[in-house]
C-alpha cells in the first residue's frame, strides 16, 4: 500500500523480515570468502558488467537474499554439488523463500519467486570493478556524532554489505512507495561509491571536512562510475539521481531502506548483548527434541548450566 493519504511512512508488517535479511551481513561459510551480503554485492555487480539487465539483477539478487534468510549458504550451487537435480534444488530454495515472504507485496513476491524456478537462467559473471573489492574492505564508521567520541561495535560491517542490504530492502519496500524496484536497487548498490576510496569517518568526519566534503565525495564517486562501461555508467548515474532527497517515490524507498538498515545494524548488537538463556534454551530450543534430550537436560541440570 502507498503511504499517500495515510499516516504511515513505512510498512510495519515487513519489519521482522528486514531484521532477518540484515543478518546476511553476518553469515559466513567454509570455503567462501566474505558474508552472504558481501558475496551478493559482488554477484550483482558482476552480473551488471556481464550484460544482464538491471531489472533481472535486482530481482534475482533479491530472491537469492530472501531464500538465504533461512537457508543461509544452502544455495543452488551447494544443492547441485550435493546431488540434487534442478527441480529438487529449486523446491528447497522456494520453500526457504516462502518461509519469510508472507508480508511481501503479492505481485512482487510472485516475480521474485519465479527467479528461483529451474527454468531461470543463471546470472552472467562479468569482470568485477575495483570498487567492489574496495567497498568490501572498507569498514563502516560505527556510531559517530560531532563533538563526541565514536562508539565502535565489533565486528564492523563493510560498505559492500551495507549497500547490498539497502538494495534488497529497497526492492522489498518499493511497492509500498509505488517505486520502481530496479531504480531503487541500483541507487542503493551505488550510493557509497565514494567510500571505495574515502575512509569512513562517519558524521563526525563529514562535518570536520566542511566545505570540502561534497567536492571530495563527488570526485571519489566519479572515479567509481568511470570503471563502468558507458551505457551501464549512465544507467547507474541516472539511478543515483534519486539519492539527494525524498522528492520521488524511488528516493523515499531508498531513504527508508537506508535508515532502517543503519538502525537495525545497531539493534542487532544490542539484541545480542541482551540475549538470555531463557530465550536460548526455551524459545529457541538450543537443546531440542530428540532421542537423548532427557539425558542432555539432566546433564545440564547437574552441571548447573545455566
Amino acid at each position: 500500500m502507498s503511504p499517500l493519504g495515510t499516516a504511515a511512512a513505512a510498512p510495519l508488517p515487513l519489519r521482522e523480515l528486514l531484521v532477518e535479511l540484515g543478518d546476511l551481513k553476518r553469515v559466513r561459510s567454509a570455503g567462501r570468502a566474505g558474508s552472504i551480503a558481501e558475496r551478493l554485492f559482488a554477484q550483482g555487480w558482476g552480473a551488471l558488467t556481464g550484460g544482464a539487465s538491471p531489472e533481472t539483477v535486482a530481482l534475482q539478487v533479491t530472491a537469492s537474499a530472501l531464500a538465504a534468510t533461512r537457508l543461509c549458504d544452502i544455495d543452488g550451487a551447494f544443492l547441485a554439488a550435493a546431488g540434487l537435480d534442478d527441480a529438487q534444488g529449486s523446491a528447497i530454495l522456494v520453500a526457504g523463500f516462502d518461509a519469510v515472504t508472507e508480508q511481501v507485496d503479492p505481485a512482487l513476491r510472485d516475480r521474485l519467486r519465479a527467479c528461483l524456478r529451474p527454468s531461470q537462467e543463471a546470472l552472467p559473471a562479468g569482470p568485477l570493478p575495483d570498487f567492489v573489492t574496495a567497498q568490501a574492505q572498507q569498514p563502516r564508521a560505527g556510531v559517530t556524532c560531532p563533538g563526541k567520541p565514536r562508539i565502535l561495535l565489533e565486528p564492523p560491517e563493510n560498505h559492500a554489505e551495507h549497500c547490498l542490504i539497502v538494495a534488497v530492502y529497497g526492492v522489498v519496500l518499493s511497492p509500498f512507495y509505488r517505486a520502481d524496484p530496479t531504480v531503487v536497487f541500483l541507487a542503493a548498490m551505488a550510493h557509497h561509491f565514494h567510500n571505495a576510496l574515502m575512509p569512513d569517518a562517519g558524521f563526525t568526519g563529514e562535518m570536520l571536512l566542511g566545505d570540502h566534503l561534497w567536492p571530495i565525495v563527488e570526485r571519489c564517486s566519479e572515479r567509481a562510475l568511470n570503471e563502468l562501461e558507458p551505457s551501464l555508467r549512465e544507467t547507474v548515474r541516472s539511478a543515483r539521481s534519486v539519492l539527494p532527497d525524498d522528492a520521488t517515490a524511488e528516493g523515499r524507498a531508498f531513504h527508508a531502506a537506508d535508515s532502517i538498515d543503519r538502525v537495525l545494524q545497531i539493534a542487532q548488537h544490542l539484541r545480542a548483548a541482551s540475549l538470555t538463556m531463557d530465550t536460548v534454551l526455551g524459545d529457541m530450543e538450543l537443546v531440542h527434541a530428540g532421542p537423548v534430550k532427557d539425558f542432555q537436560d539432566r546433564v545440564l541440570r547437574d552441571m548447573r548450566i545455566p
